[in-house]
This record gives C-alpha cells, sequence and structure tokens, in this order.
C-alpha cells in the first residue's frame, strides 16, 4: 500500500495492499477500495466502494451526498466496478434512501466533467463523454456510449450498446442499439459499428435493422410497433431484449422530433 505523506485517511477506510493514494486525496468514512487501484492527487471520496484495478483522477469526488432534498443523511453508498477509468472533476454521489447504491459497472469510462446521480445504475462498459450528466435512478445498459455535454432527466433508460450524440437531452427512454441524435436523441438507425465491435452477427444486426425500420415508421404507436416486430422479425436475444425494453418504459421512448409532445 502506497500512501502519499499529504493524504487523508478515516479510520475506519478498508484499503487494499497494493493500492496507491496520491498527494492530497481525501479517503471519508465508510469507504473500501480494492487491489491496484490507482487514486490521483485530490480526489475525493467518501462512502463508496473503489472495484480493483479502477483509475481515479485528480478532483474528482465519489460517494457525497446526493443532490435531493429529500435525503436526510440516512446511510447509503455509491459502487464504482472493476478496471473503471474516472477522469478529473467527475462527480458519483451515493444513494438517496436507506441502503440505496448508486452502481457504476466494470470497466467504464466517465470522462472529465461528467455526472452520476444518486441511484443511478449504469451497466459494464458504459462510456460517458465530457460533461455527460445523469439525473437521479437514471439506467444505463450494457455497452452504452452518452456523448458529450448530454442530459437526461431523472428515472430515464439509456438501452444497451446504443450511441447518443453529443449536447443531446431526453426525458423519455433512449431505445437500445439506436445511433440517437438531437434534443430529443431521435433514433438514426442502428448503432452498426458499435454493435460489431461487441460482436453481434450480421443475422443479428439485420433483425434489429428491420425491427427499427417497422418501430421508426410512424405507422405504430410504440406498444403496437413492439408487437408487429415480435410477430414479424426473428426473435434472436436482441430483437427480444429490443421488445421488451419497449414494454416495460414507464417514461415512454423517443421515436421521432415530436416525442415530447
Amino acid at each position: 500500500m502506497t500512501i502519499d505523506k499529504n493524504a487523508t485517511v478515516a479510520k475506519s477506510a478498508v484499503i487494499a495492499e497494493s493500492a496507491h493514494i496520491g498527494p492530497n486525496v481525501v479517503i471519508g468514512e465508510n469507504v473500501v477500495i480494492g487491489e491496484n487501484v490507482n487514486i490521483i492527487a485530490n480526489a475525493y471520496l467518501e462512502h463508496c466502494e473503489i472495484g480493483d484495478g479502477t483509475i481515479i483522477s485528480p478532483f474528482a469526488s465519489i460517494g457525497t451526498a446526493p443532490q435531493d432534498l429529500g435525503y436526510k443523511n440516512e446511510p447509503s453508498k455509491a459502487i464504482i466496478g472493476k478496471n473503471c477509468i474516472i477522469k478529473e472533476n467527475v462527480t458519483v454521489h451515493r444513494a438517496s434512501g436507506e441502503g440505496g447504491k448508486t452502481v457504476v459497472g466494470n470497466k467504464c469510462l466517465l470522462m472529465a466533467s461528467s455526472h452520476v446521480a444518486h441511484n443511478c445504475v449504469i451497466a459494464d462498459e458504459v462510456i460517458m463523454a465530457n460533461l455527460a450528466t445523469l439525473g437521479g435512478y437514471c439506467e444505463v445498459g450494457y455497452g452504452a456510449f452518452i456523448g458529450g455535454m448530454s442530459v437526461f432527466h431523472q428515472h430515464v433508460r439509456i438501452g444497451e450498446m446504443c450511441i447518443v450524440s453529443g449536447f443531446s437531452a431526453s426525458r423519455m427512454d433512449i431505445l437500445p442499439y439506436c445511433k440517437g441524435d438531437g434534443r430529443p436523441p431521435v433514433p438514426h438507425g442502428i448503432n452498426v459499428i458499435g454493435l460489431k465491435r461487441k460482436g453481434l452477427t450480421l443475422e443479428e444486426r439485420t433483425n434489429l435493422k428491420h425491427a427499427f425500420k417497422i418501430i421508426c415508421s410512424g405507422q405504430y404507436t410504440a406498444t403496437k410497433a413492439a408487437d408487429v416486430v415480435e410477430d414479424t422479425i426473428p426473435q434472436d436475444k436482441y430483437t427480444k431484449r429490443l421488445v421488451e425494453f419497449i414494454r416495460t418504459t414507464k417514461r415512454g421512448i423517443v421515436l421521432h422530433p415530436t416525442s415530447f409532445q
């Protein structure tokens, strides 16, 4: 264990022997730091768990109190997965509600000044570009890419393996596997490059392409489109997840520029 002489570490902190704590880092109460974690100068942590191999950059703030007026200092925490990269000035707040968790999965990249609000759940291999902002209780699916300076209302779901362009904004759910652009981020086909990188076959990508033509045709409501996709498109695991995502929405789905109306 390497702890710089100018770091401040609470007695309750549990730090793995292979961790490195840089100068002027503050480790507050109820912190657990895994193996080979590197916390660079001037970061601040409290009420959080940091997974093995994660790197936390200067002035990042992890596990601080949520921006929720209903929060009354009840015990909660933030959890950062393994092998994540947390860049400068990132904020990840602990949850609101006793025993609650804000969760960032494994191998995530949170670029400079991105924000993960209380009670969010981010799956593995998510990338949030600079200044991307999630409101409370948002959910982000596996392998999603969220563009810089984009903002999302609380309780919004961002589907797996989608890509959302920079400077987007949404108060409705974003479909999995899509390329979303604008305010709101309207689907413009499937995220072909991203899906290839994640190992989807040509047949699986083709099924999704045909499904999106139905969903975004404007002929159906989202729920009816899900029925048509289920009846007419081969149901591999990705088309099934797409249909399930639509059927379980609580905030509605962005399908076209007038989705907010």
